[in-house]
């Protein structure tokens, strides 16, 4: 048996089987075809992962467009917080997450024009003061 993996396949059959049945399914109602419930997710997670603009999405997961509208509505529904609840619990029960947390203690000094504090650096006011205390 040959198996050919295509390097656009984001999920595993398993991670598709656990989460096929909280998305869309085809209804059988006339107009615009359906569009393949597994492609649109796969471009959803291909985009994420590359950190691509939506109309950057390679053609083999669809039409951008239909990809952005799929992520917006299930994002609106709520669909995609069930979905990680869904994987997080499989993925915990099969040993697959190792719930240790590590704390970074590091002090990140930052450059003083990187802040947002309004610095006086010899403008008018501190020369009329330096003339001042001169005197």
């Amino acid at each position: 048996m040959l198996l050919v993996v295509s390097r656009f396949q984001m999920l595993s059959d398993e991670q598709w089987a656990l989460i096929e049945d909280l998305l869309p399914a085809r209804t059988g109602r006339p107009g615009r075809p359906f569009s393949d419930a597994r492609a649109m997710v796969e471009g959803i997670i291909y985009r994420y992962r590359c950190g691509l603009a939506w109309r950057d999405v390679p053609g083999v997961f669809g039409p951008w467009q239909t990809i952005w509208t799929w992520h917006r509505r299930l994002a609106q529904e709520g669909t995609w917080d069930v979905v990680l609840q869904r994987l997080q619990a499989f993925a915990d029960a099969t040993g697959l997450i190792d719930w240790s947390v590590s704390v970074d203690s590091s002090i990140v000094r930052v450059h003083q024009h990187a802040t947002n504090i309004t610095r006086h650096t010899g403008g008018w006011i501190e020369l009329h003061e330096t003339r001042n205390r001169a005197a």
